[in-house]
């Protein structure tokens, strides 16, 4: 892509997805982190791993997807994160998603010092990293006097988070990605209305999107509606939408957000206009689910998609 190319920096967890006969790596900022790599801008990941044998898998990808790692700790306080993932049968996949990991023991100095050498025109983050002190401290310390866009994506994982954490997180973000069902969270929290979401487009959730944007200063508010497609509310309440493409052969929808993510960023940097991006983004989060997992095993995955994306 060449130099002047917006830097991203991605804050987070990257960790493994243990399915008893398989081990995938993961973790919803890492899946970003890969995909902008895939797309021929690697972004500087800040993660901390240990030095085991799920922390080999991790770095392998490092490796694969050519990306940097000066942003890469290593730490024996903890074993590489893991998380224990049981099929139920139905297609369906619950998550134990186990404490004291690596990813908990993001210190503040090798953080900074990765921030400052990168000089990042865009800051990923999400909450789960944040469940703990010394990454806590260490994304504050991030987000502290940089003139970084923040890009949120809540990712609110059930006994994973506090309404600390999201608040200290929104009023920190620029741009904010949700889910339906995280909307709903925010909206009984923050806002006077809290609306049903059966239509996206209805004054009344316009209102109360425009009156979290104001809450918390944030520039829009991204969100994906499955099958549904994606919506953007800018600050008064204007809703820019977009219909889902069909999904020719359903796999599983692993990582889906996390390819929306990516394009977004992707197509920020690049300057495409927001309905386009939005569009890309759920395409390609569309083609994500029609793969096992969160990323391709082939790199010649992205090609299709950025010779789609040169064509206009």
């Amino acid at each position: 892509m060449g130099t002047g190319m917006s830097k991203v920096v991605v804050f987070g967890e990257a960790l493994v997805d243990d399915f008893g006969t398989e081990r995938i790596v993961g973790g919803a900022p890492f899946n970003a982190a890969r995909h902008l790599a895939g797309f021929g801008m690697p972004p500087l990941m800040v993660t901390c791993v240990a030095d085991d044998a799920n922390g080999q898998l991790v770095r392998g990808e490092f490796a694969r997807y050519g990306m940097d790692t000066a942003g890469l700790q290593t730490t024996d306080a903890a074993p590489t994160g893991r998380v224990v993932v049981e099929r139920d049968g139905r297609g369906g996949h619950t998550f134990d998603i186990l404490p004291r990991q690596a990813y908990d023991h993001i210190a503040v100095q090798p953080a900074l010092e990765a921030m400052r050498q990168a000089r990042p025109t865009v800051l990923y983050f999400g909450t789960l990293a944040q469940r703990a002190e010394e990454p806590k401290a260490a994304l504050k310390a991030m987000l502290d006097g940089a003139t970084t866009r923040r890009y949120l994506d809540l990712n609110l994982r059930d006994g994973q988070f506090s309404e600390r954490v999201v608040f200290d997180s929104l009023s920190q973000a620029d741009i904010l990605k949700v889910n339906e069902e995280e909307l709903a969270q925010l909206l009984d929290w923050y806002s006077h209305t809290c609306p049903p979401l059966d239509d996206m487009a209805s004054l009344d959730v316009r209102m109360a999107c425009a009156e979290l944007i104001a809450n918390f200063t944030l520039q829009g508010i991204i969100v994906t509606l499955g099958a549904r497609g994606a919506g953007h509310y800018g600050p008064d309440g204007t809703l820019t939408t977009i219909a889902a493409e069909p999904v020719p052969e359903l796999v599983d929808t692993v990582g889906a957000g996390d390819a929306f993510s990516a394009v977004y960023l992707y197509g920020q940097a690049l300057g495409w206009p927001l309905t386009q991006t939005l569009e890309r983004a759920n395409a390609f989060a569309g083609a994500v689910c029609g793969i096992a997992g969160a990323v391709p095993g082939d790199m010649a995955f992205y090609q299709t998609w950025i010779r789609r994306w040169q064509g206009g």
